[in-house]
């Protein structure tokens, strides 16, 4: 029996892919990234254990609200390919279950993922965290080329993607960085938009409980003005940025 550590699970409209989700939060994570809003996630010991049953049977208490709403169900973290045998099964019953399936994923671990596991994947949220790699190892600890290979297999499987970036003011806005990512992205066939978020720190009282320092505590949210101009930059590649 296929088990895994999860966080906790909910139900989101218009966020975690289309119409409204089950969202599943799996524990781990490979990155540290300092805008994280979520370190309790961070470790798989800090998870509560779970059969791939178990989860199926609380999905199915919302299937009639999500399927008719024109859902499905998202895994998200952490990092679900933390877990590639679990989130795998999970991913399977699902589509066996005739549910849309998403998997959100930072793509650091796009490796783990096997063939058989995208195939049960109708939709990846892709978070490229940043296009440079200097500034991409500072901001989550981790190095961007995995999260690249990952993206071009994707496309080569034909995987439909959507293309994730939190803009983050010192950070993210860089005009040619977000150039050179956009020109990377319009050269995926399989993206069908991409969604610029504006950081945030609704994530700084978990820090606080967690007795961590928030490393981004003392920065501000993009302005309008800015989101407003990094979307801009995509569209003038021809994607969809929302």
């Amino acid at each position: 029996m296929t088990t895994g550590r999860i966080h906790s699970w909910d139900l989101s409209t218009g966020v975690d892919g289309p119409g409204t989700r089950f969202v599943l939060f799996v524990s781990g994570c490979p990155l540290r990234c300092l805008y994280c809003a979520n370190p309790d996630t961070w470790h798989l010991r800090d998870g509560r254990e779970t059969t791939v049953d178990e989860v199926m049977a609380e999905i199915e208490k919302y299937r009639a609200f999500i399927t008719t709403a024109g859902g499905g169900v998202t895994i998200s973290g952490g990092e679900p390919l933390l877990q590639p045998a679990f989130t795998g099964e999970v991913l399977r019953r699902c589509k066996e279950a005739g549910l849309h399936t998403a998997l959100d994923t930072s793509g650091f671990l796009g490796a783990r993922a096997t063939d058989a596991l995208l195939a049960d994947t109708d939709l990846v949220l892709l978070d490229i965290k940043a296009f440079d790699v200097d500034a991409y190892r500072r901001l989550t600890g981790g190095r961007l080329a995995p999260t690249l290979s990952f993206a071009t297999r994707l496309d080569r499987l034909g995987v439909p993607m959507w293309i994730r970036y939190v803009l983050v003011p010192g950070w993210t806005d860089d005009p040619p960085a977000v150039d050179a990512l956009a020109g990377f992205v319009a050269g995926l066939e399989a993206v069908d938009r991409v969604d610029v978020l504006p950081f945030h720190r609704l994530g700084a009282p978990k820090y606080e409980a967690l007795g961590i320092p928030f490393p981004l505590k003392d920065t501000p949210s993009p302005a309008p003005e800015l989101a407003a101009s990094v979307r801009d930059r995509f569209r003038g590649r021809g994607l969809k940025a929302y």
